[in-house]
Formats: structure tokens, sequence, C-alpha cells
């Protein structure tokens, strides 16, 4: 129980259903309820995110569901004041959701450019604005948002989301700096290659990475495979438990060593 009495918010958390793929918010949201947290799901995917905080229930963990379009400021306040109204506070925040953009640089038009710069940095930076009015009144809290691999090093395409998850990495070190005094930790987490709905034959969700590219980045990693989601999940239970009281403005790699060659 190392999130025992502990309100957490997880974005793009709706793929968490028992029967397909979990991605990365949805291991998360079930690693959490397992260790005693009251889960709040927030995602776009209104279907999928009933259903995993369904199952959730039925399993006996404490969840609600609530839409959030990580880059509408509206959406974050209710999503925040609804966790606030339903459990009382907020310990944790997740700022999980996120896309793919597999493109060079002459190929990445200003709208998948903003697209990405508004899920991932923007999206990171109103969770971040919105939660810590919340944590302070808590005495405190952790907000762990998710970086990459490619939020370190450059990657052959992806241009916009290297950028995008490069601004969430330092944007996360401001934020750690300007409220360590008030017990706010802000860490980044960086991935490496994950097996997740976007990239696993097994999900019910298409693909959004071909096989040959997915075999191409195993070639890559000393560990000689992919990650799975819950093993990035351990890392950033590890963030949001008092485990990490001492940890504010790092990054957490879990990448199988692709980033130490």
């Amino acid at each position: 129980m190392r999130l025992a009495n502990k309100v957490a918010l997880i974005t793009g958390s709706a793929n968490g259903a028992l029967d397909d793929v979990k991605g990365i918010g949805g291991a998360t949201a079930w690693m959490f309820a397992k260790e005693g947290a009251k889960v709040v799901l927030a995602d776009i995917n209104d279907e999928m995110g009933q259903k995993t905080a369904l199952q959730l229930r039925n399993m006996g963990y404490d969840s609600i569901y609530v839409h959030l379009n990580v880059s509408n400021e509206q959406n974050w306040i209710k999503a925040i004041n609804k966790a606030v109204l339903t459990y009382g506070k907020l310990d944790i925040l997740v700022n999980s959701a996120g896309t793919i953009a597999p493109f060079s640089v002459e190929d990445t038009t200003s709208e998948v450019w903003d697209e990405q710069m508004n899920v991932h940095a923007k999206g990171t930076f109103l969770g971040t604005k919105h939660a810590i009015p919340a944590m302070r009144k808590s005495g405190g809290g952790s907000i762990i948002n998710m970086s990459s691999i490619n939020g370190l090093v450059a990657a052959t395409t992806s241009t916009a989301y290297c950028a995008a998850k490069g601004a969430v990495r330092v944007f996360s070190k401001a934020s750690a700096v300007q409220y360590a005094k008030e017990n706010i930790r802000v860490n980044s987490v960086h991935p490496g290659y994950t097996k997740t709905p976007l990239n696993s034959s097994a999900s019910k969700i298409p693909a959004g990475i071909s096989p040959e590219e997915i075999k191409r980045r195993i070639m890559t990693v000393p560990l000689g495979r992919m990650a799975t989601s819950d093993e990035i999940a351990y890392g950033i239970l590890f963030l949001a438990s008092n485990e990490s009281s001492f940890i504010t403005g790092s990054e957490l790699v879990i990448d199988g060593g692709v980033t130490a060659q």
C-alpha cells in the first residue's frame, strides 16, 4: 500500500481495459489502485475511460473517469475540481497523455507541430499549473511528467515529438525548482521503446508503428526487447510514492540501455 490515502489524477489513462494491451497511463492507473490510491482516470476516449474505471471499481478499487482534452485549460480546471470534490484533495498528477508524429523536419506541417506541442508541452504545463494550488492545500504532492528518450536524444524522424518531449523535460526542472519549498516534487520519466496500444499487433487499436520498425528498434536495445507498460509504471509509482521524497527535478530513464550507447 505504497500510495495509501493518496489521490492521483492520470491523463491518457483510458487504455487500461483488462481485455486489451494497456498503455502506460492505463497500466499506471491499475498499479496505483493496487497500491491504495484513489484514481481519477482522465482522457478524451470516454468509452474506454469509462470501461476502465468500471473495471477498477468492479475489482474493489476507488476510481472515477473524467473527460479531459489536455490542451484545453477549462477541461483541466473541471477535471481537477472533480477530483478534489470527489476525494477531498489531490496528491499525485501523472501527465501521460500523448500521441506520435513520425515526420522529418521537411515533412512536418505546422498543424502537426502545433498538435504535438499542444498535447505534450502545453498539456503538461496546464496540468502542472492547475494541480499546484490543489497540492498546496494538501501540503505537497508529486507531479510526474512523461517525456521520452526522444526528450534526451534525437530520432531520425518524429521531429515535433522530439521537440515537445524535450520541452517536457526542461519544464519539469523549472517547475521542480520553483515549487520545491512547498513540498511539490516534479520529475520526468523517459521511456524507451515500449509495448503499448500504438505499437502492438495484439491491441484492438490500429497499430501506429509498423512491425518492421518495431524489429529495427528492438535491435538497438541492449536488453534485446521492448519494455512492457508495467515496467514503465513501476518507475512512475516510485516517483509518486514517499520513497522518492528527496527526488525532484530529476529524469528517470527506463529504456533498456538505449541511451547508454
